[in-house]
């Protein structure tokens, strides 16, 4: 029989400790399998597989926020499905069981598998569209970036309460024709530039340690699930980060009101795309800045996992050596 705590709060501490840990693992392990192989969406739906089987196993009432997609788009893990066993604390899960398909076809840095519990409520509810995008890491005073201020005020500001030159500060921007003219102003600054074909959730988490990633600020439009999961990140590590849904066309305004989301040109602070307490944990697919990828020996399985909770700010690192191979 199974303990559950009377305490959803100690049902949290649980997931810390141990479940979560395995949703991630079980998703990069899955996916480290078919990394290389050129075919993503293989990969991803081996991911999403073992993801949701483990998920089912957890001792939570959970209802997926940002997920695959909506329902009819989505077959499994899609936004509104509950998983979990049916009893323990009621919680909001964000996740992405292979955030970086392209980077796992192609075994380039920086795959991970994600997911993100929070609180019921606390999670941004958010549709499968597009968001433009800012954050930076822990140590500046609020206000030092705005989503709504040039890209060279950003760039400016930053490196004055950094206290380096502008040509010191480095920005991470997704690879893609829609950021030409970002490219090109925060070039103009005489900033360096860290272009990523893909994985924005490991491009802001990377913000947060400057020093080691060289990265300081991220800039720029990718996924609304992506942006959710990254807050979730930087709640529990620090940092700051704003967010603004692009709902261009009147059927993603549509889709958004049906999610409660009446203002579609709000932009969201971190707080409010992660709130409560949160827990945020990541597996490496690839070997990357942030995580080692998945190695396979002879006789046993390494991974490379992060596992953080913002009401205590703990972070840790968990380096496994799995033995059992039938479980995966």
């Amino acid at each position: 029989m199974t303990f559950m705590p009377k305490n959803p709060q100690a049902g949290l501490d649980r997931i810390l400790t141990l479940e979560l840990v395995r949703v991630t693992e079980r998703a990069a392990v899955a996916a480290a399998r078919l990394r290389g192989r050129g075919d993503e969406k293989a990969a991803d739906q081996a991911a999403v597989d073992a993801m949701r089987s483990e998920l089912n196993r957890l001792p939570i009432r959970g209802t997926v926020v940002i997920g695959e997609g909506e329902r009819d788009e989505a077959p499994m893990l899609y936004i509104g499905e509950e998983v979990g066993v049916g009893e323990g604390p009621e919680v909001d899960i964000a996740l992405d069981p292979l955030e970086g398909t392209t980077i796992c076809a192609k075994n380039l840095p920086n795959a991970l598998a994600v997911i993100a519990i929070a609180e019921r409520g606390s999670l941004l509810y958010a549709p499968d569209v597009y968001m433009e995008k800012i954050a930076i890491g822990p140590g500046y005073p609020e206000g030092i970036v705005d989503l709504d201020a040039p890209p060279a005020e950003n760039i400016e500001n930053l490196a004055k309460a950094k206290g380096v030159p502008v040509r010191e500060i480095t920005a991470c921007i997704l690879d893609r024709p829609r950021h030409a003219r970002l490219v090109e102003a925060v070039r103009a600054t005489g900033a360096a530039i860290r272009l990523i074909g893909d994985g924005d959730v490991a491009g802001v988490i990377h913000t947060t340690n400057p020093d080691e990633t060289g990265i300081d600020i991220y800039m720029g439009i990718g996924g609304a699930p992506e942006g959710v999961l990254a807050a979730a990140a930087l709640r529990c590590i620090g940092g700051q980060m704003q967010g603004r849904l692009q709902l261009n066309t009147e059927e993603k305004v549509a889709r958004a009101a049906k999610m409660g989301i009446s203002d579609p040109k709000k932009v969201y602070r971190m707080e409010e795309m992660a709130s409560g307490d949160v827990l945020f944990a990541a597996t490496g697919v690839t070997d990357g800045n942030l995580l080692s990828g998945v190695r396979f020996a002879r006789d046993s399985i390494h991974t490379h996992t992060i596992v953080m909770r913002s009401s205590s700010r703990t972070v840790r690192e968990i380096k496994a050596q799995h033995q059992d191979l039938d479980k995966f």
